[in-house]
C-alpha cells in the first residue's frame, strides 16, 4: 500500500514541477531557524527577488554549537541561484566551517545541457536533473540526486513516503506530507550519509520542517515567509 502512495505522490508531482520557480513568485523571504537538541543556535534565511523571468534566491545561513560555553562547530555562509524560468543558470557560494574555507561555483553549460561545477570538494560535470540541495526547493523531494550547497560534491538519494501528518509550528498547524531522504549507497560513513525526515506544506509549495541526528538532534523549522 506504501509503495502504491508513493507511485502517486510522484505522478502527482511530476506534473507540476515543470512550474516550480512559479510557486515561488509569492514570496520574498523564508525564515529558517535551527535548532540543536532543542535549543535554537542559529538561522537559515532565503529571499527571492524576480525580474520577469529571472529569479534570483539568496540564502543566508550561520549557526553556532558551543559546549560548555566553548565553541565547538560553527558555519556561516552565503548563497546565491539564478535562474531564467525553471533552469538553473548558476550557483556559487562560500561556506566558513570551523574556519575552514569551502565554497561552489555552478554554472549551467548551453552547449552541454550540462552543469559545469568547481567546488571545494568536486570538479566536474553533472546532470541538470540534479538539484542544489537548500531547503527551500522542494524539487530536492523529486530528484535522484542533489549537489551540496557548501562543497560541490554530488550525492544520490533515495525519497520515500511516509505519511499525511498535521504538525504546529510557531502557534499554527499545517497539513504535510512526510518524507524520509536518504542517501542511496548506505555504506558510506555516517558522517557522509543523507538521513533526513522532511515535511512538506502542498499548500503553501514549503518544506516546513527538516530533522535528523548527528552528535545530538537537529531542526530546521520555518518561523516566517512572506
Amino acid at each position: 500500500m506504501k509503495k502504491f502512495f508513493i507511485l502517486i505522490f510522484f505522478l502527482t508531482y511530476s506534473f507540476s514541477s515543470n512550474a516550480h520557480m512559479a510557486h515561488y513568485n509569492k514570496f520574498n523571504k523564508i525564515e529558517m531557524e535551527i535548532l540543536k537538541d532543542g535549543e535554537v543556535i542559529g538561522y537559515n534565511y532565503y529571499f527571492f527577488k524576480k525580474d520577469g523571468d529571472k529569479t534570483t534566491v539568496t540564502n543566508q545561513i550561520k549557526f553556532t554549537v558551543k559546549l560548555f560555553g566553548a565553541t565547538i562547530f560553527k558555519i556561516e555562509g552565503y548563497g546565491e541561484e539564478k535562474y531564467i524560468k525553471d533552469q538553473l543558470i548558476s550557483f556559487n557560494s562560500k561556506t566558513l566551517q570551523n574556519d575552514k574555507k569551502k565554497y561552489v561555483n555552478l554554472e549551467f553549460n548551453e552547449q552541454t545541457n550540462k552543469f559545469d561545477i568547481q567546488g571545494s570538494s568536486y570538479n566536474g560535470i553533472a546532470s541538470t536533473n540534479n538539484i542544489v540541495g537548500n531547503w527551500w526547493s522542494h524539487k530536492i523531494l523529486q530528484t535522484d540526486s542533489q549537489i551540496s550547497p557548501v562543497s560541490g560534491s554530488i550525492k544520490e538519494q533515495v525519497v520515500t513516503f511516509i505519511a499525511k501528518e498535521k504538525i504546529k509550528l510557531y502557534g499554527k498547524t499545517y497539513d504535510v506530507d512526510h518524507f524520509k531522504l536518504t542517501s542511496k549507497d548506505m555504506s558510506l560513513p555516517k558522517d557522509k550519509r543523507l538521513n533526513f525526515d522532511i515535511w512538506f506544506d502542498k499548500k503553501n509549495s514549503l518544506i516546513l520542517k527538516v530533522t535528523y541526528s548527528r552528535l545530538g538532534n537537529w531542526e530546521y523549522k520555518v518561523k516566517k515567509f512572506e
